[in-house]
């Protein structure tokens, strides 16, 4: 299934030290989703639904219902309280998968510790029918997670195969997503260019709408589909800055626009390749 990931409202939601006077709300989210003709939504760390309100929760799920509209989760270190409001969060939603990265302090430990760290989770998990995707964040390289998740064992872990994100980590896309596919259960698919500094000095890693910069997305829905994977695919994007929130928010829902336009190409709304 195509769905619409809450990072591609990086600034309309608010991140770090840059908030709007009035963030879009997840109930807003939903509405997007719907008028792009997409019927899922992951709410990832920067919409944090475990800060929201009880009453607000409760309405989200009705909304989403009403709207035949999938909710998947997203969150950050494996705190086992924090864990527990998430598997909460996912039984009042309905929501079936829950991403999680392990904070930067966590992914200094060792490969044990964090397989143990996950492995005192599964119980739960599985109790809940929920599939857990360990996404492959700035802060743990491919093969690290490999090792983790094939350490853990469990039918019910998996990774969120995130296509740009291990750069950070010093690996090309395609030796991540070959790496990773075979234990992929989730998919966040952007797009990127290099962009070569006019003097020389270097280069950047600038984020683009999809379809308008390097990804070749037939060749990581192939590499999927061979290593026998059927995953919900979120669309999400590195919008730079705008100079103002206007201009951001307006970018965002352009860029989201094109985004969903070329993904549709590859991925019918509703079927799981």
């Amino acid at each position: 299934m195509l769905g619409i990931g809450s990072y591609a409202f990086r600034w309309s939601g608010g991140i770090a030290d840059r908030h709007p006077s009035t963030p879009i709300s997840p109930a807003q989210i939903l509405d997007v989703a719907e008028g792009l003709g997409v019927r899922l939504v992951q709410f990832a760390d920067n919409i944090p639904l475990h800060t929201r309100s009880s009453d607000e929760i409760d309405a989200l799920a009705k909304k989403a219902a009403a709207m035949g509209m999938v909710i998947e989760l997203g969150m950050t270190g494996c705190e086992p309280g924090l864990f527990q409001t998430y598997l909460d969060l996912a039984r009042r939603l309905d929501a079936k998968l829950l991403r999680i990265a392990p904070s930067a302090e966590e992914s200094k430990g060792s490969d044990q510790a964090i397989a143990d760290l996950f492995r005192a989770l599964m119980a739960d998990v599985q109790r809940a029918g929920v599939t857990l995707a360990i996404e492959n964040h700035f802060h743990l390289p491919s093969p690290r997670l490999v090792r983790i998740v094939e350490m853990v064992d469990h039918p019910s872990l998996g990774v969120c195969l995130d296509v740009a994100n291990s750069i950070a980590c010093q690996e090309w896309p395609f030796e991540t997503i070959e790496m990773l596919a075979p234990l992929a259960v989730n998919l966040h698919l952007k797009d990127f260019r290099i962009a070569l500094d006019p003097h020389g000095v270097g280069c950047a890693i600038v984020g683009t709408p999809l379809g308008a910069g390097e990804m070749d997305i037939g060749r990581v829905l192939r590499t999927l589909e061979a290593a026998g994977r059927q995953v919900n695919v979120i669309l999400e994007h590195w919008l730079p800055w705008q100079g103002s929130f206007e201009q951001s928010r307006q970018a965002e829902l352009d860029w989201l626009a094109q985004t969903v336009s070329a993904a549709r190409a590859w991925v019918p709304l509703d079927h799981r390749f």
